[in-house]
């Protein structure tokens, strides 16, 4: 039987360190271990940004990245949420938006909609969060959210930072050397 493969957009956050190190070190080791899910075929710059809902905590350092994946939803945000784990993530109700060593969000699934218990496709507040927006135009500008009616990931980037009461840095580039010696991908 041959399997489907579909682009996944993935959300890296982090803004604790941990067993892996630095957020920084942590996101470049979450990116290795995630191409034991699939192809790595994009990965964006890394994003110093301000802490949205809970502002009483570090900034973040956040990024996307594009994995081809045979892995159905429910199997790929499973493996999401172990590689969570593995890297000393703590949930606490208390505080959803809080700090944590590591967050990974699946944004998109190709094209597919879904709606469960746990998992929804595409991410119900990615139109929202210039943290992900930003990353995310940077290696699919032209992608279409679906539920936005036809709007491009550049289009509602650009909407964000229109915001008149957006901070200037709320969301940085930062430059990583070692985030760049990560293998290069398309």
């Amino acid at each position: 039987m041959l399997k489907v493969m579909r682009t996944a957009y993935i959300a890296l956050g982090s803004n604790l360190a941990g067993e892996a190190g630095s957020p920084e070190e942590t996101l470049t080791k979450a990116v290795q271990r995630l191409e034991s899910l699939g192809r790595m075929v994009g990965r964006s710059s890394l994003y110093s940004t301000a802490p949205v809902g809970f502002d009483h905590q570090p900034r973040f350092v956040n990024a996307v990245v594009a994995l081809e994946t045979a892995l159905a939803p429910r199997a790929l945000l499973t493996a999401l949420l172990d590689l969570e784990d593995e890297f000393g993530r703590l949930r606490n109700p208390d505080e959803p938006k809080g700090p944590r060593t590591l967050d990974l969000d699946l944004l998109l699934l190709g094209d597919l909609r879904r709606i469960e218990p746990g998992l929804e496709l595409p991410h119900p507040r990615m139109a929202e969060r210039l943290f992900v927006l930003e990353p995310l135009a940077e290696i699919a500008p032209r992608q279409i959210i679906p539920m936005t009616g036809g709007v491009s990931v550049a289009e509602l980037r650009d909407q964000l930072h229109a915001d008149k009461n957006l901070k200037p840095d709320a969301v940085v580039r930062l430059a990583s050397d070692l985030w760049e010696s990560l293998e290069a991908v398309c």
